[in-house]
């Protein structure tokens, strides 16, 4: 069988079991039954608009996004599901900051689920840059299920790696 590089800091247990679910042929319809729609935020300007309405409700004293985008040369494992960066522009004297937010161009095809999982991943960055238990906590304020949806998402990552 192959590694299952979306998985690897899970535990081999649930390794195990994805893998023989996997070669089974079971795994994809699994995911597909438990998430059947697509979301309608295809465009940029979508995005961006979903970005700040979530942002608004959670994170009214976080600095403001400058760009919001679909970015389709994001590679998945090595640049994780998206990409949060600070751009810092100095003209003259003054420095000027502008956060950029990026979620990978496969997210356009995936269950509204998923996308909202990213987008609060990318958004808590804006509070805390690593992946502390602060981090996590932001996380599940913003969407009390983002635990389960990051290990779903892995796994649909991991069936579509394998052809499914």
């Amino acid at each position: 069988m192959k590694p299952l590089p979306y998985l690897s800091g899970y535990p081999p247990e649930l390794q195990g079991q994805a893998g023989a679910l996997l070669e089974a042929g079971e795994l994809g319809p699994l995911l597909a039954s438990r998430y059947p729609g697509r979301h309608d935020i295809r465009s940029n300007r979508d995005l961006h608009d979903y970005v700040q309405e979530l942002k608004a409700r959670h994170l009214r004293t976080a600095p403001p996004l400058g760009k919001v985008l679909y970015d389709d040369r994001l590679q998945v494992v090595e640049n994780a599901l998206g990409l949060h960066t600070t751009v810092t522009r100095t003209h003259g004297r003054r420095v000027h900051k502008r956060r950029e937010l990026r979620v990978a161009g496969l997210f356009r095809e995936v269950a509204p689920e998923f996308l909202r999982m990213i987008v609060v991943h990318e958004l808590a960055h804006t509070k805390h840059a690593d992946h502390s238990r602060d981090f996590y906590r932001l996380c599940t304020h913003m969407e009390p299920e983002y635990h389960r949806l990051e290990l779903d998402l892995r796994l649909l990552l991991t069936v579509q790696d394998h052809g499914g």
